[in-house]
């Protein structure tokens, strides 16, 4: 009996190899394409496909001389009592000059009236703020100079109390030094919890009992950055809802990871995440759900429906289906 001859067994052998591997890749592709088919139908169409309203922006700085010449950072907007409840951040001169908190109310979402004795906050540098009403009062976090997150409280939205700069702490008890930024409260079940970024290189979660002082849950952020190109360089968290049995949050990204150099003119974008625990979050896919230097965003429930308000530099609106 003749032996097989070597070459031809090698090439069998090589042969054999390739029709492995491309086995193994058609199944993992298939694998990857339906893992981002069921992801994709996670995320209600009503919270991701979103038109511009007609006539934006609807609201910006004076452009004058007023306290808030300018607008900037996230605004937030509340809808209670068939009235929306706008609180922003105006300054007059440059990036470095103190920001002041100044309040607006709209009977439509649309035409904006801003409050007569404006500005309502101007003890602290406050901008970049998260605002929820929690057992009848209002809880405001912002970013305080330098990025140090602080917290205020109200009972009537317009008058606030400053309660001091928050201490974020790792697993540990060890204190983490500022900056952290952009915060974002949650409350579910008499538990606190606290979103943060610092210098926009990642999103983290804190608990806390007393408002003020937070406690990591793990030491790694929740969300990071990338892969994708439109949040490689930054991002933040501005808004988290509960849909159903799941959390949704409202990010905004940049694909730019130097964006916060001298002069710099980074693009943002505002994207989503899905979560069902709030601690492993899963980016749609689709994003980014607004593009083209529109981030910040805030997501109002109305009549059945979103709005969808990006805040920086300017206020647009937009429209669920």
């Amino acid at each position: 009996m003749a032996l097989p001859n070597s070459k031809n067994m090698k090439i069998s052998y090589f042969i054999s190899i390739l029709l492995i591997f491309c086995t193994i890749s058609a199944c993992k592709s298939k694998q990857n394409q339906d893992v981002s088919t069921v992801i994709q139908a996670d995320f209600p169409e009503e919270m991701v496909t979103f038109t511009p309203y007609a006539h934006n922006p609807i609201f910006s700085g004076t452009n004058s001389d007023t306290w808030d010449r300018h607008i900037r950072e996230r605004g937030y907007i509340l809808f209670e009592d068939s009235i929306y409840k706008m609180w922003y951040t105006g300054y007059k001169g440059g990036d470095n000059d103190p920001k002041s908190l100044g309040y607006a109310t709209s009977a439509d979402g649309i035409n904006w009236v801003r409050y007569s004795e404006n500005p309502i906050f101007s003890e602290k540098w406050t901008e970049d703020m998260f605002v929820m009403k929690h057992e009848g009062k209002y809880y405001m976090y912002a970013e305080g100079l330098h990025d140090i997150a602080h917290l205020l409280s109200s009972e009537d939205g317009i008058h606030w109390q400053e309660e001091g700069d928050l201490v974020i702490l790792t697993t540990q008890g060890d204190t983490i030094p500022g900056p952290y930024g952009t915060p974002c409260a949650w409350t579910e079940k008499g538990k606190w919890y606290l979103f943060y970024e610092r210098n926009d290189e990642a999103i983290w979660l804190a608990v806390s009992d007393n408002h003020i002082t937070w406690r990591n849950l793990q030491d790694d952020p929740v969300l990071k950055k990338g892969p994708s190109a439109y949040d490689a360089g930054a991002l933040a968290a501005n808004q988290v809802i509960r849909y159903g049995d799941r959390y949704f949050m409202y990010y905004h990204g940049s694909s730019d990871p130097d964006w916060n150099r001298p002069g710099a003119t980074s693009v943002w974008s505002s994207n989503i995440a899905m979560s069902t625990d709030l601690v492993h979050w899963v980016k749609y896919p689709g994003n980014p759900i607004v593009a083209g230097d529109h981030s910040s965003p805030i997501v109002v429930s109305h009549e059945g429906r979103y709005l969808l308000f990006t805040m920086h530099n300017e206020v647009w609106r937009y429209e669920s289906k």
